[in-house]
């Protein structure tokens, strides 16, 4: 039995950082400004401390349901509840839960939206979050959902940079480190092409390139271009979105050698480093082993003498601890900017009446274009990790794809994309592999092979039939 699943609610949830747009974060970073100034700690200016109790958010409850270990995004959003004088109930460890028990996440949300006025989720599938959204009223936020994203780490990311350098445009920023695997570069890569940053992505090791689907988002939405120039001086500087760059690829702007620590890049600086580690946990086919070490010498290049480093944290081996007394290194500032940040969140989310002018009400506008395709046989996400593949969830969950061209689905969980090997008209009950073929998406059916299409009661277009009989004979 399939569940019902809600398309319409009243509240914000925060499951990808596109839920907010630039004018948002900006009034989360005002309302975090004041919280700082009235709660700081410190000297004017440079506190980032938050100390005491607001009667803000008093008779409210937030739920933190973390499926994953976690200290800084627990802690800080816990925290974060209590000084603005609200209350935290907690399931930090998922063994004490009834997920033991298979319960789901569609259940498990619906019954604490009557114990608490907002939930805030980390689970080890990617998609998990869309999953609690859809299935309840309250506001649910995205504490990390596999390697998809982790929008408020992005919040606090970007408020670091904006302290920092007042600005986000036009900043040189590196993502150095498992570009594959890392849920807070995806997120904060969106949001740096949005702000107009150059970014720069620099794998740790061949492997750990970004995914596909990001590339090919940035390309495609954000309006990110992969040079091919040698030199960025033959580029106007305000016109470099992106920068994509990969070892074994020379020709682009940069270029990475992991055996001698040295990136030469071809722009005159770089603003913002921005630090990684192996994300072992969600990837045992990578070998890790080759994973350079930042430290002083490897920030020795004149391009780095004014760099901020950055770290999500926690480190291992990929950041030396001989930064944290190089003035560059910021990254605890980074962390405890996480209390005041999403104290703002909440907030607005809450729609508290002393927030009421930063108060997050309007829901995003939806694309008018936008087609959702719902595949209830055959074709699934193609990506293991996609909460539609757990398998507690897939016994309630359709996989559901937005829908552009024939040639390109995406997960509306995972995000990941999918490009089906047949498609079929559901009138005529009829297939084809000719994905350029016009059929509307509401009569559109995808196939994994012309197996799964036969076995559906499909049969092959006559003017492909003579070429598919040679194949299958």
């Amino acid at each position: 039995m399939q569940y019902k699943q809600r398309h319409t609610k009243t509240s914000r949830d925060i499951v990808t950082i596109e839920d907010l747009t630039n004018d948002e974060i900006m009034k989360i970073f005002s309302l975090a400004d004041i919280f700082l100034e009235t709660m700081g700690t410190g000297n004017e200016g440079t506190s980032r401390r938050i100390r005491g109790v607001t009667p803000w958010a008093k008779g409210f409850i937030l739920a933190t349901l973390f499926y994953e270990p976690s200290t800084r995004t627990r802690f800080s959003f816990e925290s974060a509840m209590q000084r603005l004088g609200g209350s935290v109930v907690t399931a930090a460890d998922p063994s004490t839960t009834s997920v033991t028990k298979g319960e789901t996440i569609a259940d498990t949300v619906r019954v604490l939206e009557s114990y608490a006025d907002a939930i805030v989720l980390r689970h080890p599938f990617e998609g998990a979050a869309r999953v609690a959204a859809d299935y309840t009223d309250i506001p649910v936020v995205n504490a990390g959902d596999g390697g998809h994203e982790h929008p408020t780490q992005t919040l606090c990311d970007l408020y670091t940079l904006q302290k920092k350098n007042k600005t986000l445009a036009g900043l040189n920023v590196l993502l150095y480190g498992d570009l594959k695997n890392g849920r807070t570069i995806h997120s904060l890569i969106y949001a740096l092409a949005r702000f107009g940053a150059c970014i720069i992505a620099v794998p740790g090791t061949p492997g750990l390139e970004l995914p596909t689907h990001v590339h090919t988002r940035l390309r495609e939405e954000y309006g990110c271009d992969l040079s091919t120039s040698k030199n960025t001086a033959d580029l106007p500087m305000k016109q470099v979105d992106v920068v994509y760059v990969t070892p074994t690829k020379p020709h682009q702007l940069a270029l990475l050698d992991t055996e001698e620590l040295k990136i030469e890049i071809s722009l005159p600086k770089i603003d913002i480093f921005y630090v990684t580690r192996p994300q072992r946990e969600r990837d045992h086919d990578t070998a890790f082993q080759n994973y350079p070490s930042v430290d002083r010498n490897f920030l020795s290049n004149n391009r780095f003498r004014d760099a901020s480093v950055l770290h999500p944290l926690p480190r291992v081996d990929e950041l030396s601890y001989e930064i944290d007394e190089d003035r560059r290194g910021i990254y605890f500032q980074q962390a405890a900017y996480g209390v005041p940040v999403r104290m703002a969140l909440l907030a607005a989310l809450l729609h508290l009446d002393e927030a009421r002018d930063f108060a997050i009400t309007k829901q995003p506008e939806e694309n008018s274009e936008r087609q959702v395709y719902s595949a209830e046989q055959g074709l699934k996400c193609d990506n293991s990790r996609c909460i539609t593949h757990h398998p507690n969830e897939s016994a309630y969950l359709t996989p559901t794809f937005t829908y552009r061209t024939p040639q390109s689905l995406r997960c509306v969980y995972c995000e990941h994309e999918l490009q089906p090997a047949f498609i079929g008209n559901s009138t005529t009950r009829k297939y084809t592999s000719c994905l350029s073929k016009r059929i509307k998406s509401k009569h559109l059916v995808c196939f994994s092979n012309e197996q799964q299409a036969r076995d559906r009661g499909f049969e092959l277009y006559k003017t492909q039939r003579s070429e598919s009989e040679k194949v299958l004979t």
